[in-house]
């Protein structure tokens, strides 16, 4: 049971990483394209995480079947676990980016859930 549901997120996540990959190529693109301003590119990034959380959490509820909102939980909380440990270095230190790391956390663990739950 345990390793079925590790490679079902490994696989879930693997997707969502894809698809962040993509969207953040896109965003590049519109960014060189366009000329976007910061404001637009943070809420670019934001809505890039929300709809790779959702995606991750909308799939790993299909997969478990039971439990779905806490299954698309889980996948967020991963999701962002794995960005974390990723993006760690290069984030500065203070109160300003404790806030981010904060406000990063709920944006993955409630758009993993809510994609769970809509599965």
């Amino acid at each position: 049971m345990a390793k079925t549901v590790v490679k079902r997120l490994a696989k879930v996540l693997l997707l969502s990483y894809a698809v962040t990959g993509l969207l953040l190529l896109l965003l590049a693109f519109l960014l060189y394209k366009l000329e976007l301003g910061e404001a637009a590119v943070n809420g670019g990034i934001i809505a890039v995480y929300i709809v790779s959380c959702f995606l991750a959490g909308f799939v790993m509820g299909k997969l478990c079947g039971t439990r779905k909102f806490l299954w698309g939980m889980a996948a967020g909380c991963v999701y962002y676990g794995i960005l974390l440990l990723v993006s760690f270095g290069m984030r500065e230190t203070g109160t300003a980016a404790a806030g981010n790391l904060a406000t990063s956390a709920v944006i993955c663990i409630a758009s993993g859930m809510l994609g769970g739950m809509l599965s």
